[in-house]
């Protein structure tokens, strides 16, 4: 039952959602495929706090994110939790910095880095349900 004032996410909401952590879940298997552990300080920074092996703090780190991403489909989006909307919004807000983020730094350093390949995809996505939870 919804308390008074609470809208339903409908599937023009949940559905780009759930592409966005989808196409998160790319992003790091990019990401962890080309080291980005070795080469950009950030996710060395959080890889060193999970783990001494760089390699493995990354993979945990990644895999909590991800994680994190299928239980706020599966149980915040999908059953309309009070918390759905600031989650989604938590989402955007990172996935929009991701996809900024990534293509400048490839600028800076003159060519690829990785992640910058799906990041592009992550802005758009995330643009979408930002679109979307504006006007449910």
């Amino acid at each position: 039952m919804l308390r008074k004032g609470v809208h339903l996410l409908g599937p023009e909401v949940r559905r780009p959602f759930a592409a966005l952590i989808a196409t998160q879940a790319a992003h790091s298997c990019e990401e962890y495929a080309w080291r980005l552990y070795e080469s950009f300080p950030p996710a060395r920074f959080v890889s060193g706090l999970v783990s001494s092996d760089l390699q493995r703090g990354f993979l945990i780190a990644n895999i909590l994110i991800v994680g994190f991403g299928v239980w706020c489909v599966l149980w915040p989006v999908r059953l309309n939790w009070p918390s759905a909307r600031p989650l989604m919004w938590l989402w955007v807000a990172v996935e929009l910095s991701n996809g900024v983020v990534h293509p400048a730094w490839s600028i800076a350093q003159g060519g690829y880095t990785p992640g910058v390949a799906t990041a592009p995809i992550l802005f758009v996505i995330a643009f979408t349900v930002a679109r979307r939870l504006r006007v449910s």
